[in-house]
């Protein structure tokens, strides 16, 4: 095991459980989390267990969901495989170069959906100019009314 994927781990589990803080340790009970452990309770009591768990150990309840999704990635990898690597560097040189052109396309999609949302404001803020030339064209009494005021 590396360094890294050692100090990953050791994140994760401080993380999940925040043993090593001393204000850690004193329960938050505000409203949204009395709300929350009360409904865990109704609908099923493990779920109240843990939202209790959560509160007791210092965490507001609005940090519970990501770290319950932290830790199914954790354990089961979020439903993804895992990529192999393959001991053919000629292989892996492809796989990496597909990969390097997928991450390039998809930037490119990023950027031109970014150019067509600047395209869409910028015609609809001409739409809107014109719209309201239109009317201050069509309403003189208003516009001369607005001058000598």
């Amino acid at each position: 095991m590396s360094s890294t994927s050692g100090n990953v781990e050791h994140q994760g589990f401080q993380s999940w459980s925040r043993c090593g803080s001393n204000s850690a340790r004193t329960a938050r009970w505000s409203g949204i989390n009395i709300a929350a452990m009360v409904v865990g309770f109704v609908f099923f009591w493990p779920v109240g267990l843990v939202v209790l768990f959560w509160i007791m150990s210092g965490r507001q309840v609005q940090e519970l969901p990501g770290a319950v999704r932290e830790q199914w990635v954790h354990f089961f990898g979020g439903g993804k495989t895992p990529v192999e690597v393959i001991d053919n560097r000629v292989f892996n040189e492809y796989q990496q170069t597909q990969y390097d052109r997928i991450r390039e396309i998809k930037e490119e999609i990023k950027h031109r959906a970014q150019r067509f949302t600047d395209f869409r404001n910028d015609a609809q803020r001409r739409a809107d100019q014109e719209e309201f030339d239109r009317f201050m064209a069509s309403n003189p009494t208003a516009s001369k009314a607005s001058r000598n005021a």
